[in-house]
């Protein structure tokens, strides 16, 4: 009998992985966007004046209400750029427009390396920004980040990598593939785009009898940080059921979050310490701070559960 042949462009030897999964931010985490907030600031003369801002700045003055302030027309115009709309296409220009200054020798952002692992190795992972756009804008950036961050090489042992898991968990058989473009649509039909400021995210969360009581009582600033821990529940809970339904979930299981805002980091540490660690007991929770640019991958402030985890 001659030996068994391997499917062309199936890696069968994902069947012998853990399972890690990643959540990340976008801003000066996976990119170094060149979107700016709209502010006035204070000057020492005490005139206001209007200024942009990077995300990276924010982190740091969003809270000095002595110095920075919203503009006339409050967050909603501050946030303009950061939010789809019918006469701009802000997030996709700006995605292209990043990737190009990497392109061309600009340091990456902590996560980008990471982010690229994970698509090449075809991992499920999670968007979870603090920006206004649907999922499918989202996605369509993730799309370009594959176009122009991956070598032809890495786009074809991300597709083989993806055809094997579908061999491996969905039971796919010889001939049975879609193409390339079928297998990546789902591939990042399986992944999560939570912009926490978009409309429909609002609503998702405010329709949660968790949250909603939650919401009722957070003050502004605690928002953000408290619409990030929904969206990572969201994915963990995604996560979770994915692994039921396949019959998997006795193998090792890790989730990976990181984020530039150390109020995020710290927010986010304390959820899954306080909350998701004892509800998905089996899952090993790993949190980055990517605040410091000096930090090549970050830096580790929180682990749940083991704590020499390979790959994180």
């Amino acid at each position: 009998m001659s030996p068994r042949r391997t499917i062309p462009y199936v890696n069968e030897e994902v069947a012998n992985r853990d399972f890690k999964y990643y959540i990340f931010d976008w801003d000066d985490n996976i990119l170094h966007m060149p979107t700016k907030i709209r502010m006035e600031h204070r000057g020492e003369d005490g005139v206001w004046r209007p200024v942009d801002v990077s995300t990276s700045t924010f982190a740091l003055v969003r809270a000095d209400e002595e110095h920075y302030r919203a503009p006339p027309g409050g967050w909603a115009e501050a946030f303009r750029n950061f939010e789809d709309g019918p006469d701009r296409d802000n997030f996709i220009e700006d995605t292209i427009d990043a990737l190009e200054r990497i392109d061309h020798g600009e340091k990456p952002s902590p996560s980008f390396n990471t982010f690229k692992k994970t698509l090449v190795e075809g991992r499920i992972f999670a968007i979870v920004t603090a920006r206004g756009h649907a999922p499918e804008t989202i996605e369509r950036a993730v799309r370009l980040f594959i176009k122009y961050a991956l070598s032809e090489e890495e786009r074809e042992t991300m597709m083989s990598n993806l055809r094997g898991y579908r061999q491996w968990l969905d039971g796919v058989g010889e001939g049975e593939f879609g193409t390339d473009a079928e297998e990546l649509d789902y591939y990042l039909g399986m992944c999560r785009y939570s912009a926490v400021t978009y409309s429909g995210f609002k609503k998702r969360m405010a329709d949660d009898p968790i949250y909603k009581e939650k919401l009722a009582t957070a003050t502004t600033a605690a928002r953000p940080e408290l619409a990030k821990e929904f969206a990572i529940r969201d994915f963990v809970e995604h996560v979770f059921h994915m692994l039921q339904r396949t019959g998997e979930l006795g193998r090792s299981v890790a989730i990976g979050f990181s984020d530039d805002d150390k109020g995020n980091v710290k927010s986010v540490s304390n959820y899954i310490k306080a909350e998701l660690s004892k509800r998905f007991e089996g899952i090993k929770f790993v949190v980055y701070d990517t605040s410091d640019r000096t930090l090549s991958k970050g830096r580790k402030v929180c682990v749940s559960g083991q704590l020499n985890l390979p790959g994180f």
